[in-house]
Order: C-alpha cells, then structure tokens, then sequence
C-alpha cells in the first residue's frame, strides 16, 4: 500500500494539465497507471488515492453493516464523485475545471500526502488549513511520541 509524503506545489497549464509529484507517482507502485480524485468531504480540496485505495474501501463497505443512508451517502459523494486520471507520457494528469472550480484551485495546485491518500488544495487555503491545524494540535498536545507511547502501552496491556 502506498504511503504519500510531504508536499509540493505545481502550476496548472490552461489545458488543466499538471505533473504528479515523482515521489506520489513511485509510491503508486504497480498501480502507477493514474489516480481517483473527487471532492473531499470535510475540506474546500479534491482527495486523491490509487485504484487500489478504492477497491480496498469497497471492501471495507461490504464488511460492515452501515446504515443504509450513510452507504448511499459514502457511495455517491465517494464512488459516483470519482474520476479517474491517467497520466500520460510525462507523469501529468488532466484535471477537470469542474473540480478545480468546485475547490477554488487556480493556476497552481498543492499536492499533499496524508499517508494513504493525497489531497489537492489552492495553496493559499493550504497555508491558512496547515496553521489552523497545527494551532488545533498543539491546544490538543498532540505529538508523535504520546501516539506511540499510548500504543506501546496498549500492546503491553493485551500482552499481561
């Protein structure tokens, strides 16, 4: 499974073509033909994953027993708000104006990696979405060693 780091910032030909960060296309791996956007649910940007990401969550949906509003919900913003990218010879990808549109990206592009998946913001929101959340991690004392300190201790309470 791909694991999508940092992030990059890309100008948009009026064409709506743009390059995919090399680092996102490697971590594609052999599902490297394109990608899946579609507009994000909880933020003002497009979401993007592999082909594989998604067969994974169909998966996962049939495998539990949601409601069946909030299947339908998952189905049609997710599955029918997709579309598929291939990228052409030079590792870009067309995006539709829709979708650029619909999130407010204009000439550039943000990519940013969110391990699993990716997202695609207008940078400026980027800047203004990444200051909120680090003001929001550090009120919450959020940190990386607390994550695997707490993890650590929940496997040593499973194993006595």
């Amino acid at each position: 499974m791909p694991i999508f780091l940092s992030s990059f910032v890309n100008k948009i030909d009026k064409k709506g073509r743009v390059s995919v960060p090399a680092s996102f296309r490697t971590a594609l791996g052999s599902d490297n033909s394109g990608i899946v956007v579609f507009k994000s649910l909880q933020q003002d940007a497009l979401d993007g994953c592999s082909v594989a990401h998604l067969e994974l969550l169909s998966q996962s949906l049939e495998q539990q027993d949601l409601p069946p509003d909030i299947f339908e919900l998952i189905e049609t913003t997710i599955f029918g708000g997709s579309i598929q990218l291939p990228f052409d010879g030079e590792g870009r990808i067309t995006l539709p104006h829709g979708f650029l549109n619909a999130v407010g990206i204009g000439e550039e592009v943000a990519f940013v990696g969110r391990r699993k998946t990716f997202q695609l913001w207008d940078p400026k929101k980027l800047a203004a979405h990444e200051a909120d959340a680090r003001s929001l991690a550090k009120a919450k004392d959020i940190s990386l060693s607390k994550i695997i300190a707490s993890v650590t201790a929940q496997s040593l309470a499973k194993g006595a």
